[in-house]
């Protein structure tokens, strides 16, 4: 499926913008950012291009929006669309205005037309999206890319569809998930950890699937309790690749129960129910009925990323579930990382854990050497990429507002306020460039900008130098963030640029390179980036993968960066000034 316009096809849209439709240099700015349209003439001046002519500024225009280049309700785009309409004759724009006349409409004045027709609302691949770049003669690519229909909240799956095999590791775990299970039914706790792009959920979701596929003829559930709506929609992808692969004869009813999505009470009728721990929490709240029924007829619930099950949330959660079941409860499976003697999950934290919930430690059983140092004994069976960390240092200084430590103390991270200050640095994005530029242009590589836009401004650059560069965010539309996404595992890109996007959920196994452009003291979102990294050749990854941070001195700053803390991830380590 084409779903970004060619070069040719960026060539003609920047040239009947700037040659046929005279669109003005102010308005070019506009719509690409005065700030980040100067920086941009400034960093590719400082690589030995030539300062950017009115065609240069719509070429990377079109180039940074794509198919969403006439897209969108903002001021300034429905001035563009105003402005093209404005070049077209009246006889163009009588006839377009016709074809979307509203019934009671009585204009008949030819300027009036136009700003109606400016003002429309903007569907991306429908009729009045194609008739406008059709009449203006852009390719139709412009018109934007269809969306698929919602995703529903719920879902029934077929069985029969085969996945690859487990790892033997991975057997032996599920079967011992399974023998607990059996021996103590309702009672059962358990915690099973497993080196990060190690099968967590790949296991869980086989043993418990097949534990739970009588129990669901009984209008039973699997509550399948995740952070975030990524780990939400990987959970319910490996939940339908694992029934799907069943010689099971009935449908599997999985339910959406997260981004504020409600199920109606009269359509559960038992399957797996996916949560985010915060729906439920707010649903606890609200003495949702849904919830209600769901919990009590729950057979089996697993907690994805069970470090953070020890929270007041959490608490609500399995404090409600008691009242409606009694103590004995149901089935409880924790799912979390292996502790690491550097990295985030130390064995404190799982026995912490482990006590939390009464449960058993279930670990892969290889021997001494697995004990000793997991991920090192993953590395070396290809279980997990030998990752190479690359520490760039920028020899920049910055130090925290009052503002920014505020908000740091409540995030827990580095604020959004600071990340946009860094995100508009032009030397700092200059010397970030320039080391993306030494990577092997073949390298398929996943980068994580500072915010949003420095994710677009930085496949601007890299785009303009010759790179195969794309960015999504949030608000990409889910069909072309699945076609970007598509094109990076196909590498046809070289760079995939996002912010707060690709971190959990997200599988493309034969990326060789992590680039951290924004600092992070996060430990959970650091592991969760460079996770993307780490699957190894037996699992379909890269026998390597290199993580590069670019790091900058920031005073005030409290809590070390995250990476400091990960050095047992690293095969080996070096530092550049």
């Amino acid at each position: 499926m084409h779903i970004y316009p060619t070069d040719e096809e960026v060539e003609l849209a920047a040239e009947l913008l700037v040659n046929k439709y005279d669109v003005s240099a102010q308005l070019l700015g506009q719509l690409f950012d005065i700030e980040q349209r100067d920086q941009a003439n400034a960093i590719l001046q400082s690589l030995g291009a030539n300062r950017l002519t009115v065609l240069d500024v719509a070429r990377l225009l079109v180039q940074r929006e794509g198919p969403g280049l006439f897209a969108g309700s903002l001021d300034v785009t429905r001035k563009l669309r105003l402005h093209l309409l404005e070049k077209l004759s009246d006889n163009e724009v009588q006839t377009l205005f016709d074809r979307y006349r509203e019934a009671n409409s009585n204009i008949s004045c030819s300027s009036h037309m136009r700003k109606r027709l400016a003002k429309m609302n903007w569907h991306s691949g429908k009729h009045w999206a194609n008739d406008f770049v059709r009449v203006l003669g852009f390719p139709a690519i412009f018109a934007g890319i269809v969306q698929e229909e919602k995703v529903p909240t719920i879902k029934d799956v077929p069985p029969l569809k085969v996945p690859p095999k487990l790892a033997e590791f991975q057997e032996a775990l599920k079967k011992r998930m399974l023998e607990v299970l059996e021996r103590d039914g309702v009672r059962m706790r358990c915690v099973v950890t497993l080196p990060t792009g190690g099968g967590k959920t790949r296991v869980a979701v086989e043993a418990f699937i097949d534990w739970m596929q009588p129990r669901f003829d009984d209008g039973k559930y699997l509550l399948w309790v995740a952070q975030s709506e990524e780990l939400c929609e990987q959970a319910i992808a490996c939940i339908e690749q694992m029934w799907g692969s069943r010689e099971f004869i009935a449908q599997l009813r999985i339910y959406r129960f997260f981004d504020g999505r409600n199920i109606p009470v009269d359509e559960l009728r038992g399957g797996a129910v996916v949560a985010s721990i915060q729906q439920l929490h707010n649903r606890i709240k609200a003495d949702d009925k849904a919830l209600e029924s769901i919990l009590r007829d729950t057979g089996a619930m697993i907690i994805d990323e069970a470090h953070r099950a020890i929270s007041q949330m959490y608490d609500t959660l399995l404090d409600r579930a008691e009242v409606l079941c009694g103590s004995d409860l149901f089935p409880v499976c924790g799912l979390t990382a292996t502790p690491g003697r550097a990295g985030l999950y130390r064995t404190q934290e799982t026995d912490k854990l482990v006590g939390r919930f009464e449960a058993y430690l279930i670990k892969p059983e290889l021997g001494v050497q697995y004990d000793d140092n997991p991920l090192k004994y993953f590395r070396e069976h290809g279980f997990l990429a030998k990752a190479h960390h690359v520490l760039f240092l920028s020899g920049r200084e910055y130090t925290l507002t009052d503002e920014e430590v505020d908000d740091m103390q409540r995030v827990d991270d580095l604020s959004a306020g600071f990340l946009k200050r860094l995100a508009m640095d032009k030397e700092r994005n200059l010397w970030i460039v320039r080391r993306l530029l030494e990577l092997p242009k073949a390298t398929s590589t996943l980068l994580y900008a500072c915010t949003v836009e420095h994710a677009y401004f930085l496949s601007v650059i890299l785009t303009a130098q010759g790179r195969r560069a794309n960015a999504l965010s949030a608000d990409t539309p889910a069909t072309l963030r699945r076609l970007l996404v598509r094109d990076f595992k196909e590498q046809k890109l070289q760079f995939l640029c996002n912010y707060g996007v690709l971190t959990t959920g997200f599988d493309a196994p034969k990326t060789e390179c992590i680039v951290l452009c924004r600092p992070t003291t996060s430990e959970v979102l650091y592991e969760q980036i460079i996770g993307r990294g780490l699957r190894g050749p037996q699992f379909g990854g890269t026998s390597e993968c290199t993580i590069i941070d670019f790091a900058d001195n920031i005073q005030r700053l409290g809590p070390p960066l995250a990476y400091t803390r990960f050095k047992d991830f690293w095969s080996d380590e070096k530092t550049v000034e």
